[in-house]
């Protein structure tokens, strides 16, 4: 963990990313560690403890969306998913802590016949911090500023332009979903 100017971020260990992702977006570095998030794992399917659905069966992550949105739950905060027939400028972004994408996760040329074995997705959140989107991309080295609410709309429709990238808004559970869409 690392904090810049009180931003913090959270360097990629093992299959984590998950919880990097969760803690940026809480910025708060021991809003969930590795053990929470299996513990959420297990609530989910009590009778896996080994073969987990929802987490690598190596037990270094790789934790799916189910984690992420019952993580979020337990913090009073709810992911809805991000319809992309839409377009991102409908979203009124005032009424969101942050956004998570998710995209296929990067992996080594030599390793790709095992690909449907070991199919990763990566998660990366998006946070406004004193006005401005910051990339809590946990495979960097530091967190990078996107800027304003326009530029934030602007890079996510660029992303999700590419194949296999799914997006998750962040809102407070008191939050109305239809306040979320600018009508």
């Amino acid at each position: 963990m690392t904090s810049m100017d009180g931003v913090v971020f959270e360097k990629q260990r093992f299959q984590l990313c998950a919880l990097h992702c969760l803690n940026c977006l809480f910025q708060n570095s021991s809003a969930f560690c590795k053990a929470s998030l299996d513990e959420i794992c297990r609530r989910l399917c009590p009778n896996r403890t080994i073969f987990n659905p929802h987490r690598s069966w190596l037990g270094l992550g790789n934790y799916d969306v189910n984690v992420i949105l019952f993580a979020l739950q337990s913090k009073g905060y709810k992911g809805l998913w991000f319809d992309q027939r839409r377009s991102l400028s409908q979203v009124e972004t005032e009424f969101l802590l942050g956004f998570i994408l998710n995209v296929p996760a990067p992996t080594f040329k030599f390793l790709n016949f095992l690909r449907p074995c070991v199919d990763r997705r990566h998660w990366i959140s998006f946070r406004r911090i004193e006005g401005n989107f910051y990339n809590f991309d946990s495979l960097q080295n530091s967190p990078s500023l996107i800027g304003s609410d326009e530029d934030m709309i602007n890079y996510l429709s660029r992303e999700l332009k590419l194949p296999d990238r799914n997006l998750i808004l962040v809102v407070a559970d008191d939050v109305d979903d239809s306040l979320v869409w600018k009508e």
